[in-house]
């Protein structure tokens, strides 16, 4: 692997000091790829316009065609936090407007490439806003493949297209999951409940094995539900989290496992493919007839404390 910077005529962005990955990774045996620290780039999906897509101006990678808002990796920085960060710079959009559904990694061993699928939550109109784009479109999915696309994403368009359709989502039983850890929770229901909260939150930003979910793509961004009761309801309202974790409380006004099968139920009815985590075997019995899929508390114990 050689690692090359830019020629000193090739145009850069107006965004101030070039960045430490902005150089170009050679394999042995000659081709080129963008980012000394991986690239990665989002493609936002609009229920109502479709897929946001860029064409790409002819000085660039395989100019002329159309791909997705993306670019280099700064040093130390997370896929997920880069590829929104490009999103913004290529393509001006809001703080907020999108949120991470899974990611999807191509690795090369010397380069990687992570596409980000988000679905965008505040409804925006993409913005030109650095010379590598000639145009920024809202394509509807069924017209993607008539125009001329980048060969990376047209290699990963069509596994991608299959999963816009999938939507997890995970309700947790704070109970039974907090109860099946011996640390004197008993004592503390509402203190267990707000470890368990920070614990879920830094698990589902960090993303969710696909493999775990029984999805394809790498991590996914699922929201989730933790259900408390009784004095775990006196837990605080959960504070502002990042771009890849939501994990909302359901404060269950009388039996938990009730609130359960109802989020359960409710998020099926949404069109979620549902994980619901409990170790209750009558509660398991009761979540079948919604439904959803049902996972031990272990299931994500394992998980969470395999991040640390």
């Amino acid at each position: 692997m050689t690692i090359v910077p830019p020629a000193p005529d090739e145009p850069r962005r107006p965004l101030g000091p070039q960045n430490a990955g902005d150089a170009w990774v050679v394999a042995p045996t000659g081709e080129k790829y963008w980012g000394r620290f991986g690239a990665a780039g989002v493609l936002a999906v609009d229920p109502e316009r479709g897929v946001l897509l860029q064409h790409r101006v002819g000085w660039s990678h395989f100019g002329g065609t159309w791909g997705i808002p993306g670019g280099a990796l700064h040093e130390g920085e997370s896929a997920l936090d880069g590829a929104l960060r490009e999103a913004q710079e290529e393509a001006g959009i809001p703080d907020g407007a999108l949120h991470a559904r899974f990611a999807r990694v191509l690795d090369l061993q010397i380069w990687s490439y992570t596409t980000v699928v988000a679905d965008v939550l505040a409804p925006f109109d993409p913005v030109i806003s650095d010379p590598e784009s000639l145009a920024l479109d809202w394509v509807p999915v069924e017209e993607v493949d008539r125009r001329p696309l980048h060969p990376g994403f047209a290699a990963s368009w069509p596994l991608l297209r299959s999963l816009l359709s999938v939507h997890p989502a995970i309700v947790v039983d704070a109970a039974n999951v907090a109860g099946s850890v011996p640390d004197g929770w008993w004592k503390d229901r509402a203190g267990a409940a707000t470890r368990l909260h920070e614990r879920l939150s830094s698990w589902a930003a960090d993303g969710v094995d696909a493999g775990s979910l029984g999805l394809e793509a790498d991590r996914w961004f699922p929201p989730v539900s933790m259900v408390v009761e009784g004095a775990a309801r006196a837990i605080p309202d959960a504070r502002h989290q990042a771009h890849g974790a939501r994990v909302a409380i359901v404060r269950a006004a009388g039996a938990g496992d009730d609130a359960i099968v109802e989020e359960a139920r409710r998020l099926v009815a949404d069109g979620s493919e549902v994980i619901a985590v409990t170790s209750d075997r009558g509660l398991a019995v009761r979540l079948d007839e919604t439904r959803a899929r049902v996972e031990s508390a272990g299931w994500l114990l394992r998980q969470m404390d395999a991040r640390g």
